[in-house]
């Protein structure tokens, strides 16, 4: 069977193109944006990678085209096949249709940290025995690719609340029906296809809806959205994870920045480990991710004491450059929310030097200025903020760096930004770029110029 992957650099997308690889299908694709990692990750793979959706890359002998959500009616490629009359899916029923069935699923949902848990939970899993299969929305550092098949009975999915096609305006994660699903957190975000919060809660609790009785939720005990989720009914038993709150899985902080951590299953001690990830935010990940693994029959205080292997998730706070002068990161925080927890989890890792922000406005929601009040407060942790605010940013860039705590810029293009962060920056600081984009390269090719970037690659 060959496919015609729409949308193929996506990493949900390019991720169903490794496995329909995996499966023995001829795989090819187009992108308007092809990019690393994912297209290093395809053409490895021998994906064929064609620029621009045109009519002309939709060949006679194409079975079946599989289109990514990015796209939508008035795409040259989109038209010609729905004129062609030629049959099409969307990537999350593919994934439903082809992969799943007779798998344990295990699906990741959240607002934030859906791709450092499902790494984690997908990690936890194959160290403990499991060979699970996996779609992770990222690139995993414990693994060489991003989407796998897997020998055991557990696949680990990360679902996605995005709407899953032109054709199919319902969230991806309604696709996947899976037996355990963990619910990391939900706030506002998407503003470009929810209208409001109330509106995300509905798709959250269709999921719910798709859990078994026989199987399991896993679900953040400090979430307020979620409870209301849980209020319109549930069906599944509930095991709930936090940190300040009483839970079925809780963690005590041992050091500010979340890199130590007892660990706690109904009140009592499991054992403590230190591993490499900051934040409170990867604490309650990793506590999701072990009630998970619990749930899916493996031993708890085993996957414990393997957190300090875990190696984290490309632009998860990935470090570019570490040397004693300067620390460079890049994360893909896109969201208040995001970008407050990563900061207090580096400020607290770095109590010395600066902390130096560099912000892409990118994702819809932020371009669409819905986040914008909440952006300067969730900047405060930042000595210095240097915005991407591109000309067609249709919000006043100046109006959140005048009510920033510290020093902010905004410049027009990557290249200006670069040259003002070269500028700004000194020994001792600590350096973020935060974009769910590719940022033109901008994290990399600063890390490059300041020193090249650190051999392993370890989150921080």
């Amino acid at each position: 069977m060959k496919l015609h992957i729409l949308g193929i650099c996506g990493t949900f997308m390019g991720g169903v193109a490794a496995l329909a690889r995996e499966l023995g299908q001829q795989v090819e694709g187009s992108d308007q944006n092809v990019y690393p990692p994912m297209s290093t990750q395809l053409e490895a793979l021998g994906i064929a990678l064609k620029s621009g959706y045109l009519a002309t890359h939709l060949g006679a002998d194409i079975d079946e085209v599989v289109i990514g959500n990015a796209l939508s009616r008035g795409n040259e490629a989109v038209e010609a096949v729905l004129a062609r009359g030629m049959r099409y899916t969307s990537g999350a029923q593919w994934l439903a249709q082809h992969v799943l069935p007779g798998r344990t699923t295990l699906a990741v949902a959240g607002t934030h940290g859906k791709t450092t848990t499902s790494s984690l939970l997908a990690f936890l899993i194959d160290r403990l025995g499991g060979e699970p299969g996996f779609l992770i929305g990222g690139v995993p550092g414990d693994f060489p690719v991003s989407a796998r098949l897997g020998q055991g009975a557990c696949f680990v999915v990360e679902a996605d609340e995005y709407d899953t096609a032109f054709f199919d305006k319902r969230s991806k994660f309604v696709h996947y029906r899976p037996q355990i699903a963990v619910l990391n957190n939900l706030e506002f975000d998407h503003a470009d296809i929810f209208p409001d919060l109330a509106a995300i809660e509905r798709q959250f609790h269709h999921l719910v809806r798709t859990v078994p009785g026989n199987g399991r939720l896993i679900i953040n005990a400090e979430d307020a959205n979620l409870a209301r989720v849980l209020e319109m009914g549930c069906w599944t038993p509930v095991e709930r994870f936090g940190i300040d709150v009483p839970a079925n899985w809780q963690a005590r902080l041992e050091s500010a920045d979340g890199s130590d951590f007892t660990l706690l299953h109904e009140g009592s001690e499991l054992g403590r480990v230190r591993w490499p990830m900051a934040g409170r935010h990867n604490v309650m990940n990793a506590l999701a991710a072990i009630a998970a693994t619990a749930a899916a029959g493996f031993d708890p205080a085993k996957a414990l004491a393997l957190l300090a292997q875990f190696r984290g998730a490309r632009r998860r706070l990935e470090v570019l450059l570490d040397s004693a002068d300067l620390r460079v990161y890049d994360d893909f925080a896109h969201h208040p929310t995001a970008i407050a927890t990563t900061l207090e989890g580096l400020r607290a890792r770095h109590a010395q030097g600066r902390l130096v922000v560099v912000l892409e406005p990118r994702s819809n929601s932020m371009r669409l200025g819905a986040h914008a009040d909440q952006l300067a407060p969730s900047l405060q942790q930042a000595d210095v903020v240097l915005f991407l605010a591109r000309p067609e940013l249709p919000w006043d860039a100046a109006r959140v760096i005048a009510a920033l705590r510290g020093e902010g810029h905004a410049e027009a293009s990557v290249d200006a930004l670069l040259a003002r962060l070269r500028d700004q920056v000194r020994p001792g600081d600590t350096v973020v770029f935060m974009s769910n984009g590719g940022f033109e390269g901008a994290p990399r090719r600063f890390a490059a110029q300041a020193g090249g970037p650190s051999d392993n690659g370890a989150a921080g």
